[in-house]
C-alpha cells in the first residue's frame, strides 16, 4: 500500500505534502522573500532531543520542512528491525509539531538530490556533525545554500532509548 494511501487513512493534516508540493512552497516562499529551512530524519521514536532539534532549526527561516525518512530507507540506514511505526505515523507525529510548517516522505539514504531540486536556504542537522561532515555539505554549498547545526548536544538518540528500554 502506498504511502499516501495508508495516510489518507490515517488522521489527515494539511502539513503533509508531496515532493512536488513542497518545491511549489519553497519556491512561492523565495518569492515572497522568506526563508526555508530543511531538517531531515528518521523520527522513528520522537524524544526531546528531535524536539529540540526541530525548533532550533526553525529559528534560522521562516518556514520548516522535514524530511522523514520512509520505512524502506530506514531499514536501509538503521537495520531489519527499524522502523518501529510506519513512515506514515512517524511523518503525522512530526507534523503535529507546532514549530514544523511542512513534512514529506522521501526514500533516499541521503538528500543530495532533494537539496538540488529545492534548494532551500539553510540544511539543519543535528549537532553529531560539523557544518563540513554534513555528507550534504557540497550540494548545499554549490546552489549557495547555508549548512546549519541545530539542537542540544548529542546527548538523545532513539537507540540509546531503546537499550534502557531493553534492560
Amino acid at each position: 500500500m502506498s504511502f499516501w494511501k495508508r495516510w489518507r487513512m490515517s488522521w489527515q493534516t494539511d502539513k503533509i505534502k508531496t515532493l512536488e508540493e513542497i518545491k511549489e512552497i519553497v519556491d512561492r516562499a523565495r518569492s515572497e522573500g522568506k526563508k526555508v529551512v530543511l531538517a531531515n530524519g528518521c523520527f522513528d521514536i520522537l524524544h526531546v532531543g528531535h524536539v529540540r532539534y526541530l525548533k532550533h532549526a526553525k529559528s534560522f527561516g521562516d518556514i520548516l520542512v522535514v524530511a522523514v525518512n520512509s520505512d524502506s530507507s530506514v531499514k536501509r540506514l538503521k537495520g531489519e528491525e527499524r522502523p518501529f511505526m510506519p513512515d506514515f505515523e512517524r511523518a503525522e507525529i512530526v507534523a503535529a509539531l507546532e514549530c514544523v510548517d511542512y513534512v514529506f516522505v522521501f526514500d533516499d539514504e541521503r538528500l543530495d538530490r532533494i537539496l538540488l531540486y529545492l534548494k532551500p536556504h539553510f540544511q539543519a542537522k543535528g549537532t553529531d556533525y560539523t557544518p563540513e561532515t554534513v555528507p550534504e555539505y557540497p550540494v548545499v554549498s554549490s546552489y549557495g545554500g547555508k549548512v546549519v547545526i541545530c539542537g542540544d548536544p548529542k546527548e538523545h538518540s532513539t537507540t540509546e532509548l531503546l537499550k534502557k528500554v531493553k534492560k
